[in-house]
Parts: C-alpha cells; structure tokens; sequence
C-alpha cells in the first residue's frame, strides 16, 4: 500500500464520519456523504472485498433512507392537515436552528411550524399540534437515517470481511 492508498482511505474514514454526522444535523447530507466514503474505500481497494453488487444494495439502503426521511416531516404535518407556510417555517426553523446548537436543532423544526401555521391565521392549539406534528416526523426521519447509516456500515464491514 503506498501513501496515496493511505491518505484516500484516510478521506474515505473522515467521509464516513461526516456522513455520520450528517445522519444527525439537517445541514449536511450525511447519507450521500456516508457513501462516498464506503465507495472510495472501495475503489481504493479495486473492489476486491466490497464490489457493485454490495454498493449497489448499500446505496439502494441509502435512498430508501433519504425517501423516507424526506417524506416523515411532511407526512407528519400533513397527517394533521398543516398548511404550506407551516412546512416552509418548519424548514426555516431547521435552517436557523443550526446556529443554536442541539437546542436549535430540536427546536428549531417546532417552533418554524408553529410560527408558519400561526402565520397562516390559525389557532395557537392548532399551531401547536402542528408543530409537534411537524417535529415528530422529522424526528422519525432523522432515526430513519442515523438507522440506515449504521444498516450501510454493518453492510459494507460484513462484505469486507466475509
């Protein structure tokens, strides 16, 4: 193995650290990133332990994850019959909300839809429960993906030893 090998498996394992990372903030892309890594660790090695058909199943794992994650926040506001501002805040509250740390984070999602639904003339009750609503699909969404992110892992270490 020579240096190059070394500093590319290096890059492999901090992408797959951020991708972790990404599994948890709404910023970054973690599951795409996470991919990346395991497929330039992959590449790296010339596919001899982990090849097409192994990365093909790992990315099949990673969009099922991104459908799902994508699709939780606005089942669980439409489940409650959300309107559109509310999703926009909910999205504005994610964005926001990184600049306040874990707290804005958990936060951050919640009061966005309260804030839109409360925008778009409807009760503070209302607001509320779809706010909550809002949170509890994106919480679902984000374990969706910090799931998947360790289903890739455990696919992508089984192959490479077995």
């Amino acid at each position: 193995m020579n240096a190059l090998d070394v500093g590319l498996y290096v890059l492999s394992v901090l992408l797959v650290l951020a991708g972790l990372a990404g599994a948890i903030l709404p910023a970054l892309p973690g599951i795409p990133i996470l991919f990346g890594g395991l497929w330039l660790a992959a590449w790296v090695d010339g596919y001899q332990h982990v090849g097409g058909g192994w990365l093909a199943v790992i990315a099949v794992v990673g969009a099922l994850a991104l459908l799902v994650d994508f699709l939780a926040g606005v089942i669980g506001a439409k489940r409650v019959g959300a309107q559109p501002a509310a999703l926009w805040g909910s999205a504005l509250g994610t964005v926001i909300g990184l600049f306040f740390g874990l707290p804005g984070l958990i936060f951050g999602p919640f009061l966005g839809a309260l804030a839109g639904e409360l925008c778009s003339g409807s009760s503070v009750l209302r607001s509320a429960h779809v706010g909550v609503s809002t949170w509890v699909g994106l919480l679902l969404g984000t374990l969706t993906k910090i799931i998947a992110s360790f289903v890739m892992l455990g696919i992508f270490g089984g192959a490479w030893l077995f």
